[in-house]
């Protein structure tokens, strides 16, 4: 893990060592442990550095992100994000197995609302609010973002507490789009979690659909990979 260490510098944003949930800090201990090779503490963001899109997700998962260090890494859900970003010409490649691997994003950054794997994929709303802070930091520092695209309720609840929102006046539904003020848009999508994609919920071409709004938002206009 001696080059995830590298990527992972602390800032007002993001504390590899941060310990401020101990039910989550207890897990990654118990998880380090059991699993001596994975990454194992908060997972940092991803992405362009200037992105005018800004993908939030929930959390890492215990052997996606939690493993490899970079958010939608390694498990399912990554499949559908990855490919579809690939198909609109914001990532390099199709898929993405670890944080070393050389897949690199155009104009796009991915955040997670929790930072820390949470037992059974569930943070609870006093580890939302304490996470808050870093995603609030971060989003303060990107400035260039135009749309922000939230995979899941818990995202869209996440980034309105950031933005110091109401959530009552942005209701989460698939496809909705929110003005934000300042040419800024919120766009809801359901996760692209193994379950959603398998019950239908989310089908690979309402992902395509609403990831593609998001960038006609942002004013993003590549067509395809490459």
């Amino acid at each position: 893990m001696t080059s995830l260490k590298r990527h992972a510098r602390r800032s007002a944003a993001y504390d590899p060592d941060c310990r401020r949930c101990p039910r989550l800090a207890r897990y990654l201990e118990a998880t380090r442990l059991s699993h001596a090779d994975y990454w194992a503490r908060p997972v940092p963001s991803f992405g362009a550095r200037a992105p005018r899109l800004l993908l939030v997700g929930l959390a890492p998962g215990l052997h996606g992100a939690n493993r490899t260090g970079r958010p939608f890494t390694g498990d399912y859900a990554g499949i559908l994000l990855y490919r579809t970003l690939y198909e609109l010409g914001l990532a390099s490649a199709p898929e993405s197995q670890s944080a070393s691997d050389a897949l690199r994003l155009i104009d796009v950054r991915i955040v997670n609302s929790v930072k820390c794997v949470p037992p059974g994929n569930k943070p609870l709303p006093a580890e939302i609010r304490r996470c808050n802070r870093y995603l609030k930091e971060e989003l303060e520092r990107l400035s260039a973002v135009r749309v922000y695209l939230a995979l899941g309720r818990i995202a869209h609840d996440a980034l309105l507490m950031a933005r110091g929102l109401k959530r009552t006046r942005f209701p989460f539904a698939h496809g909705r789009e929110h003005a934000l003020g300042e040419a800024r848009w919120l766009i809801d999508s359901y996760h692209c979690s193994r379950y959603n994609t398998q019950t239908r919920r989310l089908t690979p071409e309402m992902f395509r659909e609403v990831m593609a709004r998001a960038c006609e938002r942002a004013d993003l206009r590549r067509a395809g990979p490459g």
